[in-house]
Order: structure tokens, then C-alpha cells, then sequence
């Protein structure tokens, strides 16, 4: 029987791209949920901050590890590392995302290019067939994917990054197929999110279209945790290959 309080304890959750914005608030979420943590981005120092910081305000264990996801072969040394370690992952969450800005999409340079398709769409398709095959083979697991509402509402000035976003809800459907019935496969299909990458925008123009949606107003990175808590958790033993919208109702819109 699941602890209602505690509906993660004794699972173990990886987020890549958890050491900032929505990977933050989703590591911390999980284990105040009773889940060991593996936070994982590009900067250990960061991740060996957070972690201190999630042992000390719940008891769990948090273990920081610098990886670069749009590197293929790494990705093979983090799972052995955390195999290692935890002899098991739960939940994946397949966070780590970039969306660097260009001046026109004429100028978007070849290594531009790749990398974004790298660290959106191919570190988490990597990282899947890596630890799902685990999963199925074990007491099974949620994989949840991190999308964009770019992938269903593109603009030229994000164009790289809706591409990836879109792959991603795609293999998201595929991988549910695949590693079915034991591993279930989601993704959230974020909105616009006050996270580091909010800074960047030009909020004279953000701002009028932002009181457009809905709701009128961009999330609170901290807005991102229901939904994950719902996907990694026993409330949504039905739910998979679906795409879930967190976006201030910006797909109600025409």
C-alpha cells in the first residue's frame, strides 16, 4: 500500500537539467514525496548545492552528478554511475532543455543547430533506451519528457528548439509503445515559465502577449510540480503516451 504522505518513498528519481528552474522544483518536489534524487546538469557544482539543500530539508538522499546529455557516450557512465549507486531508477525525468537566441534563422549556424537538437530531443532518447529497457526488466518506472508548447505553436524566433520539442512528444508516444506495459511514458508540454531563460526576454512584448492566455501571466517554476507528481506517482498507473499541456491555457487558443 502506497503512503498517502509519502507516495515516492523508496523510488528514485533522475532529472536532468535539475539543478535550476524547473528541474529544481521538480528534484525537490519528488523527495519531499520520499524519493532519492539523482540531480544531474552540465555544472556539478550547482547540483552538489542543491543536493545538500534537499538532504538537509528532507532527510533524503540526493546525488549530484555533472553530465553533458547531448553527449551520447556519457550518457552510458551516468547510468552505470547511478546503477551503481541506487541499483535502480523509478523515474526519469528528461528536463534539460536550451533554446539559445539567434538574429534570423538564415543565421542559424550548423553547431546552433545541432545543439539544440542534442540537448532537447537526442540526450532524452538516449537516456530512454538506456534505463526504460532497465525499468521493464525491474518493478517498472515513469519516464516523463519535458516539451514546449513550441512544438505545437512555433514562432521564427524559436524554430530549432520547436523542432526538438516536437520530436520529443513524438518518441514520447513511440517509447510508451515500446517499453509498455511496465514503463509508462508522458510529457508535460510546458508554457511559459519564469525560469534563468525568462530573463532574456523582452518583457515589453512578453508581457502584452502573456495577458492573452487564460490565465494572464507566465508560471511560477514552482506551477510545474502537480503535473509531475501526477505522472511520476500511483495516481497515474493509466496514463501513457499522453502529451499534458501546463501552459496557462495557451492551447485553448486559436
Amino acid at each position: 500500500m502506497t503512503d498517502t504522505a509519502l507516495p515516492l518513498a523508496g523510488k528514485v528519481a533522475l532529472v536532468t537539467g535539475g539543478s535550476r528552474g524547473l528541474g529544481r522544483e521538480m528534484v525537490l518536489a519528488f523527495a519531499a514525496a520520499g524519493a532519492d534524487t539523482v540531480i544531474v546538469s552540465r555544472k556539478l557544482d550547482s547540483c552538489a548545492q542543491l543536493a545538500a539543500e534537499v538532504t538537509a530539508a528532507t532527510g533524503r538522499r540526493a546525488l549530484p552528478l555533472a553530465c553533458h546529455v547531448g553527449d551520447w557516450d556519457a550518457q552510458q557512465q551516468l547510468v552505470d554511475r547511478v546503477y551503481g549507486e541506487f541499483g535502480r531508477v523509478d523515474i526519469l525525468v528528461n528536463n534539460a532543455g536550451m533554446s539559445p537566441l539567434y538574429a534570423s534563422l538564415g543565421e542559424i549556424s550548423e553547431a546552433l543547430f545541432d545543439k539544440v537538437f542534442d540537448v532537447n530531443l537526442k540526450g532524452a532518447f538516449r537516456l530512454t533506451t538506456l534505463i526504460a529497457p532497465r525499468m521493464a526488466a525491474g518493478d517498472g518506472g515513469s519516464i516523463i519528457n519535458i516539451s514546449s508548447i513550441a512544438a505545437e505553436r512555433p514562432t521564427p524566433g524559436d524554430l530549432p528548439y520547436a523542432a526538438a520539442k516536437a520530436g520529443l512528444n513524438i518518441v514520447t508516444k513511440g517509447f510508451a509503445q515500446a517499453y509498455g506495459p511496465a514503463v509508462r511514458v508522458n510529457a508535460i508540454m510546458a508554457g511559459p515559465f519564469l525560469t534563468d531563460i525568462s530573463k532574456a526576454w523582452d518583457m515589453d512584448v512578453v508581457g502584452e502577449k502573456l495577458k492573452e492566455l487564460p490565465l494572464g501571466r507566465a508560471g511560477a517554476p514552482n506551477e510545474i510540480v502537480g503535473a509531475a507528481l501526477y505522472l511520476a506517482g500511483p495516481g497515474a498507473t493509466y496514463t501513457s503516451g499522453a502529451i499534458i499541456p501546463v501552459d496557462g491555457g495557451r492551447t485553448a487558443m486559436r
